[in-house]
């Protein structure tokens, strides 16, 4: 696959300072690019910002589509690495919301010449509950919600997303998350929860040599604090900043915060 098909695939948009150090910004289960909008312009004036689409999400190549590839996060992360790839990004920098900060990880991994550090936006290497570990979940609650999804994924949208999003104050964010939720492919939903909630990649991060920021929210239903506090002690190079925000998506909620902590970091590199 040439770069130019992998730009097509993924839905690549660069935007920025052409010169500028690459800053890559990888959205959640269920979301796309468009997330990251309210971010973007505080990065856009110094950095050289790259959105993509994960295939089966946004607007990326339907047709690109294959269920073995992405029944786990190296799929999704030879994306990543595929995009890095085809725009020749050397040392970027990358931003993952949620699941994909363990893609990132597992980005890093693959192809360490391409990334040079990591943001991780409400990250969570294993939502499950283990022996000493607070995931946040039982493997029951897991079940269950992998069976909701599976059995009613409209119902499933429309109930998960506002209490994903916190903020009932704010209807309209839960809303826009319930619209996204509801704009992907069923079928290939399925998939990204199996391989994003049952997905253990605490070993992973022991491997991460790379500066990395930790952002969480005060209160997050996903990814708790206790989770926070596990990756910023399994990350040696890593800073934890807690945000002054609720819910799980941070760069919605609460996008002039999220966007200070990054270029905060950014500036420190």
């Amino acid at each position: 696959m040439t770069g130019t098909d992998v730009l097509h695939r993924n839905n690549v948009t660069v935007t920025g300072a052409a010169d500028g150090p690459p800053v890559v910004l990888a959205h959640g289960f269920g979301c796309d690019q468009n997330m990251w909008r309210s971010v973007v312009p505080a990065l856009a004036q110094r950095y050289r910002v790259v959105l993509f689409d994960y295939v089966g999400s946004g607007k990326a190549d339907p047709g690109a589509w294959d269920e073995e590839r992405y029944s786990s996060l190296e799929g999704y992360a030879r994306d990543v690495v595929e995009v890095c790839r085809a725009l020749d990004l050397r040392q970027a920098v990358l931003v993952g919301h949620s699941v994909s900060s363990m893609v990132g990880v597992l980005a890093l991994r693959e192809a360490p010449e391409r990334i040079g550090a990591l943001v991780m936006v409400a990250p969570s290497p294993r939502y499950i509950d283990d022996d000493g570990y607070t995931g946040g979940f039982t493997a029951a609650d897991i079940d269950e919600l992998l069976s909701s999804l599976e059995s009613n994924y409209l119902g499933w949208s429309s109930a998960m997303a506002p209490a994903i999003m916190g903020n009932p104050d704010r209807p309209e964010l839960g809303q826009e998350l319930t619209d996204s939720f509801c704009a992907t492919d069923p079928d290939m939903a399925r998939v990204f929860a199996r391989a994003t909630f049952l997905a253990d990649n605490r070993d992973d991060l022991g491997e991460v040599k790379v500066p990395t920021l930790v952002l969480e929210c005060t209160q997050d239903i996903i990814a708790p604090r206790e989770v926070g506090a596990f990756v910023h002690s399994a990350i040696p190079s890593s800073r934890l900043v807690t945000l002054d925000a609720v819910g799980h998506c941070p760069h919605l909620s609460a996008p002039e915060a999220t966007a200070e902590a990054i270029l905060e970091f950014l500036e420190r590199l």
